[in-house]
């Protein structure tokens, strides 16, 4: 196909003037071939020397141990399978001898006489209720700052670029980081874990919430200006209804992000399930490891499973039908 262009050397013109399509698309093609071929060679040598790295400061063992990789799932199988369920439910074993690889009732915990919570469900509700409250001040705080640092809401830009800068430091540090700084002060426990996944949290929601302000319709704000609203109402009658859903979704998605991080954090002694995984892999527990991970790899399931169907019903079916 020939279309007559303007005279320019980098487009492809024919003797008579026109524009050749068929050669410019076939040059875009193999600029898109070279560039992938370009990429791929800079991801293997980036993998090669990932590799050649770890062996190295490995002291030249990681490459030798890699055949063995699968060897600790191999070690990690009990000798019973009714030991998984034993462990999870903390109901005596008839294998105990004295030892704490077997004492699975000694970790019941009471709430009557004669009622208990098994130990490694009480601990997946401690790592529950860490996500939930750090989403919930998360949420709370990225929703106040997200119009601080919306430009089509704050026009004074000191203050905008001041919650900005706010919402950026918060989310810098992995919630890891600063769950070892509080540790530090409040020692172990929960309270570290819920302080760092919610400073997380607030900067991650705050900068996904003043995005989607951003790229609200500004005509509600323009009749309540009109009608002499001010700032406050402008925000809370014009804005927050149309975007509200994608805040109540965004929120979902990072309560599953929490559960997962408090998982995390609980290794480096933050309270929750994390805490009880780690003593029981390093200490060679089989059936005690493979009851947490079923119960984490259940709970993290339907924490999926719960909030896809609640943000289907906030943001509506029609968002997530195919060529909607």
């Amino acid at each position: 196909m020939l279309t007559t262009q303007p005279n320019n050397p980098a487009l492809h013109i024919d003797a008579e003037g026109n524009y050749d399509l068929d050669s410019h698309f076939k040059q875009l093609r193999s600029q898109k071939r070279l560039y992938t071929f370009i990429g791929l060679a800079v991801l293997g040598a980036a993998l090669f020397f990932s590799l050649w790295f770890a062996n190295e400061t490995n002291s030249g063992k990681f490459l030798d141990r890699l055949p063995h990789l699968f060897d600790f799932v191999g070690d990690m199988v009990p000798r019973d399978g009714w030991e998984v369920w034993r462990a999870l439910f903390d109901l005596p074993s008839p294998y105990f001898d004295g030892s704490l690889q077997y004492n699975y009732p000694e970790g019941r915990v009471y709430i009557t006489q004669n009622f208990y919570v098994p130990e490694y469900i009480y601990k997946m509700v401690e790592t529950l209720n860490i996500a939930i409250l750090s989403t919930l001040i998360g949420f709370i705080f990225g929703f106040l700052l997200c119009f601080l640092a919306a430009s089509n809401l704050t026009t004074k830009r000191w203050l905008r670029f001041t919650a900005r800068r706010i919402l950026e430091v918060l989310r810098a540090f992995p919630e890891i980081v600063i769950a070892g700084f509080f540790l530090a002060i409040f020692s172990l426990g929960p309270i570290p874990a819920i302080i760092a996944v919610s400073i997380h949290t607030i900067g991650a929601l705050g900068k996904m919430f003043f995005e989607v302000v951003e790229n609200a319709d500004m005509k509600p704000d323009e009749g309540l200006r009109a009608a002499g609203g001010n700032w406050v109402e402008r925000v809370w009658f014009g804005i927050v209804p149309q975007i509200l859903p994608n805040f109540l979704s965004y929120a979902l998605l990072r309560l599953e992000i929490n559960v997962r991080a408090s998982t995390i954090l609980g290794a480096v002694g933050a309270g929750g399930i994390g805490e009880v995984l780690r003593l029981s892999i390093s200490r060679g527990h089989e059936a005690k490891t493979l009851a947490i991970i079923l119960i984490l790899f259940s709970t993290i399931v339907c924490v999926d499973q719960l909030s896809a169907y609640l943000r289907k019903r906030i943001v509506g079916n029609q968002a997530f039908e195919f060529g909607a």
